[in-house]
């Protein structure tokens, strides 16, 4: 039974940092990726990352989030600097492949973890 658990996030004021991790059991995947979700705002992925390292992020995080992952220990983690309030979302860890330049979702999905960035 595959099993994702997120840790992190919490309350941080705009410009700081915060780092979620991801701890993925049951199975191996080639790639892992972060999507978040706003109140009333679709889910959407923010980052992912191949089992090679190679990293693809949206437009709006890119410079100021890194993902990385640890495959000896099948974790994938999120670094958020620059925070700013669009960021306030439930983050989600995923698992999926890399299919030529595209990152194919799996249905796994951590429980979420609340990111909230005040002004």
């Amino acid at each position: 039974q595959v099993q994702l658990v997120e840790s992190g996030g919490g309350l941080v004021q705009a410009g700081g940092s915060l780092s979620l991790s991801c701890a993925v059991s049951g199975s191996t995947f080639n790639a892992m990726a972060w999507y978040r979700q706003a109140p009333g705002k679709q889910r959407e992925r923010v980052a992912c990352i191949s089992s090679g390292g190679n990293t693809k992020y949206t437009d709006s995080v890119k410079g100021r989030f890194t993902v990385s992952r640890d495959n000896g220990k099948n974790e994938v983690y999120l670094q958020m600097n620059s925070l700013k309030p669009e960021d306030t979302a439930v983050y989600y860890c995923n698992v999926g492949q890399i299919r030529g330049p595209l990152y194919v979702s799996r249905d796994y999905w951590g429980q979420g973890t609340q990111v909230t960035v005040s002004t």
